[in-house]
């Protein structure tokens, strides 16, 4: 074999807290696997601040600490973690051949995708400036930082309304900013947001600015996409609910994929359309998005890894 030729029994693509815990379950399981972190090392974890609800952590820790200590964690038994990205794969025949932009070529036993989603922003420039200082692209996650505060949302389909109704009830005010007159929601959800009495929701409107100083942010420059007008609202929070997008394009024609581009796995299980290729984390999971089951999934999937290779052997 080559100097730029590797063989595992294990690649993981991707290195958020699925690409970790299943490095971590297949390592203490011999699969000596090879892990490349991608354009993100640590995945989203890495940009929020502080994380309150990951299991382990009773006085919460920041996100990119965490990260660092399941990477830590990995590596004890012996993963070889790289830098950079897996640029090709050939899934066609075992074993699978990947293409890493090191110049290196993979043969891979098995292959657990774990390259995630990444959430669409606006492309504010003041938004990056207050990322993790007031700006959120998870309710979920950093919602219970803004307990009785005003906050903003932006979107118009269920996930925003969805968060719009989990933020009321933290939250004194929840303003809903949706660039149409109606929302994209199904009606249930419309119905909820309609009916909580202390979500305002702002039609025809879009963020202009998100404003702040040296201590964070402080509001955000709302404008009327029909008018022109625009209005300050007084926030300390402003999440960001316009969609996530799945990190799947070097998959595509190789793996079953949704309509949105997530890969598709077999009910209950990390398994893909294709045998021995599995996936974990957000690039398989559009509903509930978070650290912690992003972390179970990658452990169902070196745990099925390791059984396909022992009903396998090669």
């Amino acid at each position: 074999m080559s100097e730029t030729t590797d063989k595992t029994r294990c690649l993981i693509i991707g290195s958020g807290p699925a690409g970790y815990t299943a490095a971590i379950y297949a390592a203490r399981s011999d699969l000596k696997p090879i892990v490349y972190e991608g354009l993100q090392p640590g995945g989203q974890l890495t940009i929020t601040t502080e994380v309150e609800n990951f299991p382990g952590y009773p006085d919460g820790a920041q996100g990119p600490q965490i990260m660092e200590d399941l990477k830590k964690q990995a590596e004890r038994f012996e993963t070889d973690v790289r830098s950079g990205i897996i640029t090709r794969v050939d899934l066609s025949t075992r074993p699978f051949k990947a293409e890493a932009d090191d110049g290196k070529t993979i043969f891979a036993e098995t292959i657990i995708i774990a390259t995630g989603a990444s959430a669409r922003w606006l492309g504010l420039e003041s938004e990056k400036k207050f990322m993790g200082q007031g700006v959120s692209g998870c309710a979920t996650c950093d919602g219970f930082f803004y307990r009785g505060q005003d906050v903003a949302i932006v979107g118009g389909g269920d996930t925003a309304a969805e968060e719009a109704t989990y933020l009321a009830k933290l939250c004194k005010k929840v303003y809903l900013v949706h660039r149409r007159n109606e929302l994209r929601a199904s009606k249930a959800m419309q119905h909820k947001v309609f009916n909580t009495a202390n979500i305002e929701v702002i039609w025809d409107s879009i963020p202009a600015e998100v404003l702040g100083d040296e201590s964070g942010m402080t509001g955000a420059l709302i404008r009327n996409v029909k008018t022109g007008e625009e209005r300050t609202l007084i926030v300390t929070g402003f999440f960001v609910a316009i969609g996530h997008s799945p990190n799947t394009e070097i998959f595509k024609g190789q793996v079953e994929l949704d309509e949105a581009g997530y890969v598709i796995t077999i009910p209950g299980t990390t398994r893909t359309s294709v045998e021995g290729v599995f996936a974990a984390g957000d690039v398989q999971d559009h509903h509930y998005r978070q650290a912690v089951t992003a972390a179970g999934t990658g452990c169902m999937a070196a745990i099925e890894a390791e059984r396909f290779l022992s009903s396998n052997l090669t």
